[in-house]
C-alpha cells in the first residue's frame, strides 16, 4: 500500500494534484513525472455552503489524560555486555624477533582537493565474494512498501514498521504514534511534551528525566478507519518517511502522514475520507478564523491543558469553507469525502507565532537531502527539504540548538520567535526556510595517527606530537616489545566483531607507536606481519562467526543470530545494533596497516572488504543498491544512533559518544590512507558536527544551557534516547561504567571532542581524591588515560610505574599507546594544565609532580629551599640532553661513573623501591655527580 502523494501548488490559480497508480507509487525516481496538472477550469465536485460557527465550545465531563506512561526501565536490544573483556591476557612465552627490514609508511598529510559536494558515492559494487548472501533475516521486512531498496535500520521512524507498530516516532519537537485502538481511535496521534511534564529519577541529582508517552494531544483519523486499519510505510530516507493508514490490508490508504525531522506542521493528506480529529487531552474550543492564501482555511483550537493549537485545512476540488464541527470534547468532525490536507501546529508564541504559521501553511516538507563542502579547516553542510503543497510559500521547520549555534548568516536571518521544547535536545527554534546551512570553522584536519594537542590559546586547530624524550621513548619501546610478543590470535579471533575489532585496534596502536614514535621500525615490521595475519582472518571471513550479507535489509551482519537465534548475540550485531562501534575498530586498524604498508591496500580484497564495512555504517550515497545511506549517523541530530531493528518505547538511543566519534575518526584515516579525499573531508566535517552535538547534549559542563539544569551534575547523559535521558548503562550503573563508556577509546580525536573544562569537571565530580584508584580492572586505565587530557603528568606517572599492573588495561587498550599518549600530552601541555589531585594511588608512581594547589611546577618553582628535585625537572633535564647521554648513579654504587652508567630503567626501578614520600634531588647539575635521597 503506497502513500497518497499530494502535490498542491498555488501559482496563478493553477493546482497540481497527484494520486499515482500503485506501480508508479513504488518508483521514487518517477515522482515528478506522475503528477496530474489541474487547471483553473477543474471540475468542482464539492461545494461547502453550510454556515460555520466562529466559536464552538465543548463541556468536559471526565478528566483528560495528561500524564501518559513513563518507561523507567531499559528496553531490550541494548548494549547488554560489559564493553571491556575481563579474561586475563596470557603472558608471552618469548619475545618477538625484529625483522631485518624496515617499513616505508605512506604520507599523512590531508589529501585535499575536494571540489563540490562531499556526499558522493564511494562504491556501488557487490560485497566481496567471500561474504555469502542470506535472505532469511530473523526480523522480517513487514509494513514497508519499498521492499527491494536498502533500509536505514537505525533511523527515527523504525517503530512504525517494527513489532506492534504502536511505539512513538520523534520528529522533534513533535512525536507521532499509531493509536491502533488506544483512545478509541485508529488514527495517528500527535504529542508535544513540555518540561513541566517530565518525570525525574531518584536522587538529589536525578538519575533520569523521561517524557511521558501515550498522551494524545491530537489524532488524525477518519470515520472509515476501524479495527482492520493497517499502517504501512513508504519512501524511507535518512530524514523522512511516509506513514499510510488504510481501512484494511488490501485497501488504498485514506490518510498519509509525511514525517520529516524538524517539521513545523504535522500534516495529514486525506483521500476521500471523512476526517475525525480526536484528542485524549480534550478540546475546549474550536474557532474558525479566516481563509489564507486563497485555498487554506484556518481554525484555532484550545485544549483542556490550556495549550493553543492551530488547524489549517487545504481542500482540493471544492468550493467554500470546509466545515469542521466540534462534536464533543474529544472529537472534531470534518466533511465527508474530504480530499486535501489538514495541518496542525502548537502555538507557544501567541499572536507573533500565529502570523508565522499563517504565512507558511499550505506547504509541507516531504523529504530532505544533504550536501556539504570542505575547504581545509572549514566546512559547511546544507539540509534541503523537498517541498510539496503550496509552492510559493516557504516552509516552516524546527532547528535543534546545535544547528542554530552554527547557522550561516542567511539561515540565521530566517529564525523566528517560535520555540518548542524537545524531549532530549533542548528547545527547538522555528525557521522559515526551504533549506538551512550550518558552518564549522574548526575542522580537525591536522589530526592524524599520532597524539594531538589543541592550540593552547583556545584558538582553532592543533598539532601532532610524536617527539618524546628519551625516557618516554625507552618505555614505549620496552612496553611495545612485551605487548607485541603476546598472542594476537587469542585476542582477535573471537566470536564477537566488537571484541575482535578492539583487539585488532589495540595491536595497530602498538605497532604505530613503535614505528613512528619509538622509531623501532624492525620491531614494528615484525608486529605488522602478525597484525596482517590477524586481520586476514576477517577479510577471508574465517572468524568463528563469519559475516553474511543480509539481502533483506541490506547490510553486512554477524552470522551469530542466524546460527543461534539469540538476537542479543554480539550486542545485537545481526539486528544492526552498534555497527559503527564494531566496524570502526576494523576500519581504523586497516588504516594503520595501509599507512605502514601502502602495498597492502592493493592486495586481494583488502580494500573492498574494508570499504564494505564503511558502506554498511557510513555510506555516503543514496544510490548504492547494496547499503543504505548513512545507517548509523544522523545528520539532523549530529550524532549516531546505536539501536537497530528493535522496537523501543523511548526510541533510538546511544550510550557511547566516544566510540561514535572514533568510528568517524576511522573513516577519516581510512579515507586518507585509501586515497578517498571526499571520505576524509566528510569525516572531518562529521567530527566537527559531533563535537558540537556532544557539547550541547551529552557532555554536560556547568555552563550547559540545553539540558535541564538539575541534571547537569551527572556530567554525562549516560544513555540518551529520543524520549529520555538515563544516567546509567545497559551493562551496569558503576560511575566508571557510565562516565567511562563516553571515554573509550582514548585516541587523537579525544582532545578535540572532549573539552578540557568538561574533563576537569567530570574528574572532580567522580574520580578525584583517590577515588579513581578504587576502580577495578581496565576501567582504571581508561580513567587515567582520560585524565591525560587535563593532567598528563599524573597520567604518565600512572602508566610509567615500573610495577604497573597490566590487569588495569582493557582488551582494546595497550600500555604502549597509553605511555606514548600521556607522554606526548605531558610534553606539550604547558602551564595551563591543571591537576586532577590524583592522590593515594595503590600503585607506586615515580614521584609527585604537582604542588599542593595542584599546579604544574616550572623548573624553578619545583626546586624547594632544600634543593629537592621533582620528576618533571628530571625528565626535562633528560630531554635537554641528547639521547646518547646516559645518567650515572655513582653515588648509589661504589663503582665510578665512568664504569657504571645509569639507565632510565635503573632510575625508575630505584625510585620504585623507595617510598612515595622520598623525593630525589640533584646535588649538582654537573654530569657525573650522583643522585642522593633526602
Amino acid at each position: 500500500m503506497a502513500r497518497l502523494a499530494f502535490l498542491l501548488a498555488l501559482a496563478q490559480s493553477t493546482l497540481i494534484y497527484s494520486l499515482p497508480t500503485l506501480e508508479d507509487r513504488r518508483k521514487a525516481d518517477m515522482f515528478d513525472e506522475r503528477a496530474i496538472t489541474l487547471s483553473s477550469n477543474i471540475e468542482v465536485t464539492t461545494s461547502y455552503t453550510s454556515a460555520i460557527s466562529s466559536l464552538q465550545s465543548a463541556t468536559v465531563t471526565v478528566s483528560p489524560s495528561q500524564t501518559g506512561t513513563i518507561l523507567t526501565g531499559l528496553p531490550p536490544g541494548g548494549f547488554t555486555q560489559n564493553p571491556l573483556k575481563t579474561s586475563d591476557i596470557p603472558e608471552p612465552t618469548g619475545s618477538l624477533k625484529p625483522l631485518d627490514s624496515t617499513l616505508a609508511p605512506g604520507p599523512t598529510t590531508p589529501l585535499g582537493g575536494v571540489d563540490g559536494n562531499i556526499f558522493v558515492p564511494m562504491a556501488t559494487d557487490a560485497p566481496p565474494q567471500q561474504i555469502t548472501s542470506r535472505d532469511d533475516h530473523v526480523v522480517k521486512k513487514l509494513n514497508i512498501v519499498d521492499n527491494d531498496v536498502p533500509i536505514s535500520t537505525n533511523k527515527f521512524y523504525a517503530n512504525f514498521f517494527l513489532g506492534s507498530q504502536t511505539q512513538s516516532v520523534w520528529t522533534h519537537p513533535y512525536s507521532l504514534s499509531w493509536a491502533k485502538g488506544h483512545g478509541n481511535t485508529y488514527g495517528m496521534a500527535v504529542s508535544h511534551i513540555e518540561r513541566s511534564q517530565l518525570a525525574w529519577g531518584p536522587g538529589d541529582t536525578p538519575q533520569y528525566f523521561i517524557a511521558p508517552i501515550g498522551i494524545q494531544h491530537f489524532v488524525f483519523s477518519a470515520a472509515e478507519l476501524g479495527s482492520d486499519t493497517v499502517l504501512s510505510t513508504e519512501e524511507l530516507t535518512a530524514f523522512s518517511v511516509y506513514a499510510n493508514l488504510a481501512p484494511s490490508a488490501n485497501a488504498d490508504p485514506l490518510i498519509t502522514i509525511p514525517c520529516v525531522q524538524g517539521m513545523g506542521f504535522v500534516t495529514a493528506l486525506y483521500n476521500s475520507a471523512k476526517p475525525q480529529l480526536t484528542s485524549g487531552v480534550f478540546f475546549r474550543t474550536l474557532d474558525y478564523v479566516e481563509q489564507l492564501n486563497g485555498i487554506t482555511y484556518k481554525y484555532r483550537i484550545t485544549l483542556e491543558d490550556n495549550s493553543a493549537w492551530l488547524l489549517y485545512a487545504t481542500p482540493v476540488a471544492s468550493l467554500g469553507t470546509p466545515p469542521f464541527t466540534l462534536k464533543n470534547s474529544s472529537m472534531i468532525e470534518g466533511p465527508a469525502d474530504f480530499i486535501g490536507m489538514i495541518q496542525v501546529a502548537k502555538n507557544p508564541a501567541n499572536t507573533t507565532g500565529e502570523q508565522t504559521y499563517d504565512s507558511t501553511t499550505g506547504a509541507y516538507a516531504a523529504n530532505a537531502t544533504i550536501s556539504g563542502s570542505v575547504n581545509g579547516g572549514s566546512g559547511s553542510y546544507t539540509l534541503q527539504w523537498g517541498k510539496m503543497g503550496v509552492q510559493n510559500q516557504t516552509l516552516l521547520m524546527f532547528a535543534l540548538p546545535h544547528h542554530v549555534e552554527s547557522f550561516d548568516e542567511s539561515t540565521a536571518a530566517a529564525l523566528t520567535d517560535i520555540q518548542l521544547v524537545t524531549t532530549t535536545k533542548g528547545y527547538a527554534r522555528a525557521v522559515v526556510a526551504d533549506k538551512i546551512t550550518m558552518t564549522e570553522g574548526n575542522l580537525p584536519d591536522t589530526i592524524s595517527f599520532g597524539p594531538w594537542i589543541p592550540n593552547a590559546n583556545g584558538g582553532n586547530g592543533g598539532s601532532e606530537n610524536t617527539n618524546l624524550n628519551s625516557e618516554a621513548l625507552a618505555m614505549v619501546d620496552n612496553a611495545g616489545a612485551i605487548e607485541l610478543a603476546q598472542d594476537f590470535d587469542t585476542q582477535t579471533r573471537l566470536n564477537s566483531m566488537y571484541y575482535s575489532g578492539k583487539g585488532l585496534a589495540k595491536f595497530a596502536g602498538v605497532i604505530y607507536a613503535i614505528q613512528t614514535i619509538a622509531k623501532n621500525t624492525e620491531l614494528a615490521a615484525a608486529g605488522l606481519v602478525k597484525l596482517k595475519d590477524a586481520f586476514n582472518v576477517f577479510v577471508n571471513n574465517t572468524q568463528p562467526l563469519p559475516l553474511v550479507y543480509d539481502s533483506v535489509w541490506k547490510g553486512a551482519v554477524s552470522s551469530g543470530t542466524y546460527q543461534s537465534g539469540d538476537t542479543g548475540l554480539d550486542f545485537g550485531n545481526t539486528l544492526y545494533n552498534d555497527h559503527h562501534f564494531h566496524y570502526g575498530y576494523f576500519v581504523w586498524s586497516a588504516a594503520v596497516i595501509g599507512h605502514l604498508d601502502p602495498s597492502w591496500l592493493d592486495q586481494g580484497t583488502n580494500k573492498a572488504w574494508v570499504n564494505m564495512l564503511v558502506r554498511d555504517y557510513a555510506n555516503p550515497s543514496t544510490t548504492d543498491p547494496y547499503f543504505p545511506f548513512q545507517r548509523s549517523f544522523d545528520w539532523f541530530h549530529g550524532h549516531s544512533w546505536a539501536k537497530g531493528l528493535f522496537e523501543s518505547g523511548d526510541g533510538k538511543d546511544q550510550e557511547s559518544t566516544s566510540e561514535d566519534t572514533f568510528a568517524t575518526y576511522a573513516l577519516k584515516m581510512w579515507g586518507k590512507v585509501s586515497g578517498d579525499a571526499a571520505m576524509e573531508a566528510r569525516a572531518n566535517l562529521q567530527l566537527a558536527v559531533q563535537a558540537r552535538s556532544l557539547h550541547n547534549y551529552f557532555l554536560l559542563e556547568t555552563s550547559n544551557t540545553v539540558q535541564p539544569s538539575q541534571f547537569l551534575p551527572n556530567k554525562v547523559t549516560g544513555i540518551l534516547f529520543e524520549n529520555k535521558v538515563d544516567h546509567t548503562t545497559y551493562f551496569g550503573a558503576n560511575a566508571e561504567y557510565i562516565q567511562g563508556i563516553h571515554m573509550i577509546p582514548l585516541n587523537p580525536t579525544s582532545p578535540y571532542t572532549r573539552p578540557k573544562k568538561f574533563v576537569q569537571e567530570e574528574w572532580d565530580s567522580y574520580f578525584s581524591q583517590g577515588r579513581a584508584d578504587k576502580v577495578l580492572g581496565g576501567w582504571r586505565g581508561i580513567l587515567y588515560a582520560n585524565l591525560a587530557l587535563v593532567d598528563p603528568a599524573t597520567a604518565f606517572s600512572f602508566f610509567s610505574n615500573p610495577n604497573f599492573d597490566m590487569g588495569l588495561l582493557d582488551g582494546g587498550a595497550s600500555r604502549t599507546w597509553y605511555l606514548a599518549w600521556t607522554a606526548a600530552l605531558a610534553g606539550t601541555s604547558g602551564v595551563e594544565t591543571g591537576s586532577a589531585n590524583a592522590t593515594e594511588t595503590d600503585v607506586e608512581a615515580p614521584v609527585e609532580e604537582t604542588d599542593a594547589q595542584g599546579s604544574e611546577l616550572s623548573d624553578v618553582e619545583s626546586r624547594h629551599s632544600d634543593g629537592e628535585w621533582t620528576a618533571e625537572n628530571y625528565l626535562s633535564e633528560i630531554d635537554d640532553r641528547s639521547s646518547d647521554e646516559e645518567w650515572d648513579y655513582s653515588a648509589e654504587t661504589e663503582e665510578p661513573a665512568a664504569e657504571q652508567e645509569w639507565s632510565v630503567e635503573d632510575y625508575y626501578s630505584e625510585i620504585g623501591d623507595r617510598g612515595l614520600d622520598e623525593e630525589w634531588y640533584r646535588e649538582s647539575e654537573e654530569e657525573g655527580e650522583g643522585w642522593e635521597k633526602t
